[in-house]
């Protein structure tokens, strides 16, 4: 057991001493009398310790936590899964699945895929997992179930619409690639949508294919989706603004302590498509996504929808140790061509300090190219804040039962689809009755307000069903404000243009 503690004791000492300005002989000291507390607690503690829990689990997280909230040790099993986050690929079964209290109800099932093999189809829903009831689940246990049954083979209990035997399937999960752009569908005739869930390798690559396939230079405009984008490469999102960027443009610059500032501008020789932008943003938009955000804003380049961003912007470089385990430290933060810092002000003081004093930026208000202020502080701030829509009584009640997705899921067994499908009077009233069925008796005050609320979900989830969730998703855009407020400023910019 003690043969593992001299692993950890270089790289312990390196990042030691990456804060600490006092002699050498000072951090031997210091590195001896962590040696001498280890040794006494190995041979003295009341239950056996082991070196593992001892520095994985204590020693290194509590000497991170006082750098700032972002540098991390991880342990072998999560730097195997940041190794494979790296390259997106994913084990799974290859379907989507609507998980409500208690219940998950399979909406598609991808060709080729483990769940497409086995003859699971949209509408099953999944009663069992490794003998594990659903339905006895809360949300979050329903999640980690789902997430552990796509490490290994699992037993599926399925109960499919109009089958009385219960099906059993046995799903091996496989190696997946995940793309970073999850939809890509027209809004309207012309004006194109795009939803990036991350930046990867290839992350540029896909917008460009997408961007392509949609109508490329001929499109009239674009709305770039990046709520809930948690970031991921910055060479992808380098890549990104260089889509839209002319050559020789700033596209975000690098300051650290101890890390030489650096300009990343757009490449000389660079092609970027010419028509309107609007990016959506919220509070889970980070990192890479604010990088491309950002930049697009100080240039001018696309108006920002939604809400403020995470604020989370900083160079976070990956120390391979040894033992199969690995250190990120935040080495250095990012700012938009303007000047503002994308990451907001860390808790820790001491870091906040180091920072400050390297590179101070006490400016609180910073300009696009065209003079527009901006704000800063960090974080990307909209150029129009748009916020979802609230939850009403009705809808909270409609949500939590499931009833749209086990409406639909009966509706499609006797009922034909196609694309110009509608919801007619006679389906609203059909709903309801079975809401009545159901104990779920809305008053007539509130079931005329939310009426078009409730016919754009009866149809996504038809749709989900049917023709596939790209396809859901495209008539769920049509109640989405911020999205629709992305559509209504492009296509101010358009008419504009057109004068």
């Amino acid at each position: 057991m003690r043969r593992i503690f001299p692993v950890f004791l270089l790289p312990l000492a390196c990042a030691f001493a990456a804060s600490t300005a006092g002699p050498d002989e000072d951090l031997a000291r210091q590195v001896k009398r962590l040696v001498d507390v280890y040794s006494l607690v190995e041979q003295n503690a009341a239950d056996p310790v082991s070196s593992e829990q001892v520095f994985y689990q204590g020693v290194i997280p509590g000497m991170l936590r006082r750098l700032d909230p972002h540098s991390v040790f991880f342990d072998p099993q999560q730097f195997e899964q940041l190794k494979q986050l790296e390259t997106s690929t994913r084990k799974g079964f290859g379907s989507v699945v609507s998980v409500l209290p208690g219940r998950v109800i399979v909406l598609q099932t991808l060709p080729g895929t483990p769940s497409a093999k086995s003859g699971m189809s949209p509408g099953d829903e999944i009663l069992a997992i490794n003998g594990i009831r659903l339905e006895r689940l809360d949300m979050e246990q329903l999640i980690e179930v789902l997430t552990q049954s796509r490490q290994q083979p699992a037993q599926l209990n399925i109960r499919r619409p109009g089958n009385v035997r219960l099906l059993e399937f046995t799903l091996t999960p496989e190696e997946m690639q995940a793309p970073s752009v999850a939809r890509a569908f027209l809004l309207k005739p012309g004006m194109g949508y795009l939803r990036v869930e991350s930046f990867d390798e290839k992350t540029g690559e896909q917008i460009k294919s997408a961007i392509e396939k949609l109508g490329g230079r001929d499109l009239q405009g674009l709305v770039l989706d990046f709520r809930n984008n948690p970031g991921g490469m910055l060479t992808s999102a380098l890549e990104t603004g260089s889509l839209f960027l002319k050559p020789g443009l700033t596209l975000l610059t690098v300051r650290g302590r101890s890390v030489p500032e650096k300009q990343e501008t757009v490449a000389a020789g660079a092609k970027p498509y010419d028509f309107p932008l609007a990016i959506v943003i919220n509070g889970k938009t980070a990192s890479a996504s604010v990088i491309v955000a950002g930049a697009l804003q100080d240039h001018d380049r696309a108006v920002i929808i939604g809400e403020p961003s995470f604020g989370k912007g900083l160079v976070q470089s990956v120390f391979p140790l040894g033992e199969s385990t690995g250190l990120a430290l935040t080495t250095a933060l990012y700012y938009t061509p303007s000047g503002r810092s994308i990451q907001k002000p860390l808790d820790s003081s001491r870091f906040a300090l180091a920072a400050t004093t390297a590179h101070p930026n006490t400016k609180s208000e910073f300009h696009t190219d065209k003079g527009r202020a901006m704000r800063g502080g960090g974080g990307i701030i909209p150029d129009a804040i748009v916020f979802p829509p609230a939850v009403s009584r009705l809808r909270a009640v409609l949500d939590a039962s499931g009833s749209f997705t086990s409406f639909a899921t009966g509706y499609t067994q006797t009922h034909k689809i196609s694309e110009d499908f509608e919801i007619t009077p006679e389906l609203l009233d059909d709903y309801r009755l079975y809401l009545a069925e159901r104990n779920i008796q809305p008053n007539v005050s509130e079931w005329s307000s939310e009426q078009d609320f409730i016919r754009n979900r009866l149809k996504t989830e038809i749709f989900n069903l049917t023709l596939g969730v790209a396809k859901g998703d495209e008539i769920e855009a049509q109640r989405d404000p911020q999205i629709q407020r992305a559509l209504e400023m492009i296509s101010v910019v358009v008419q504009v243009a057109a004068k």
